[in-house]
């Protein structure tokens, strides 16, 4: 499988924009997601998140992108390439079957505004234009309603809850499953 690239202008409407992730980032992805919020519904691991995971991630997701698995964005301000919102990323691509999987994550000061919604349209326009996909899943935590209400919003139908599906901070947890289909409205 080949690289995926990265969209050239970044993803942008007039008020967020996707762009890949700089070593420079590297501080505004720590403490935004160092977040409660981000780690209880977003940290698989039970020792604790630090800097050097971050470093380890961006690294390990050029690989991803590299081999065609998964590309992920820092989500900005549109006008402000500078300070980071987020995170987005597009995951678990198969190409051969057509369909790849979305997430998404906001630091505390970005919450509240629409972002993640306007993230996940990006998200979809491109994965269904560009990479030419017929299907965009979505999971999350059951308790996770924000998540959930996002999916909702972007024209996302919920499937159902996949129990015990991903480890967990040291145990199993289930995640609720959403998808949206290029031939839908979004």
């Amino acid at each position: 499988m080949s690289a995926l690239p990265f969209p050239d202008p970044p993803l942008s409407d007039d008020v967020v924009a996707l762009r890949s992730w700089t070593t420079s980032d590297a501080r505004q992805w720590f403490d935004g997601f160092s977040d409660e919020l981000c780690l209880h519904f977003s940290w698989p691991l039970v020792e604790p998140f630090t800097i050097a995971h971050v470093q380890q991630d961006m690294v390990e997701h050029e690989k991803m992108r590299l081999r065609g698995e998964a590309i992920n964005f820092a989500v900005v301000e549109a006008t402000e390439h500078d300070l980071v919102l987020g995170g987005a990323s597009i995951y678990e691509v198969a190409l051969d079957q057509g369909r790849a999987a979305a997430g998404y994550w906001l630091a505390p000061h970005a919450r509240g505004r629409g972002l993640a919604t306007r993230t996940l349209r990006l998200l979809a326009r491109w994965v269904f234009d560009h990479l030419e996909l017929e299907r965009l899943e979505l999971t999350c935590a059951p308790d996770n309603i924000a998540s959930q209400r996002v999916a909702e919003r972007c024209g996302f139908t919920r499937e159902g809850v996949l129990r015990s599906r991903i480890r967990f901070q040291g145990g199993r947890r289930d995640s609720v499953v959403f998808s949206l289909l290029a031939d839908e409205p979004r």
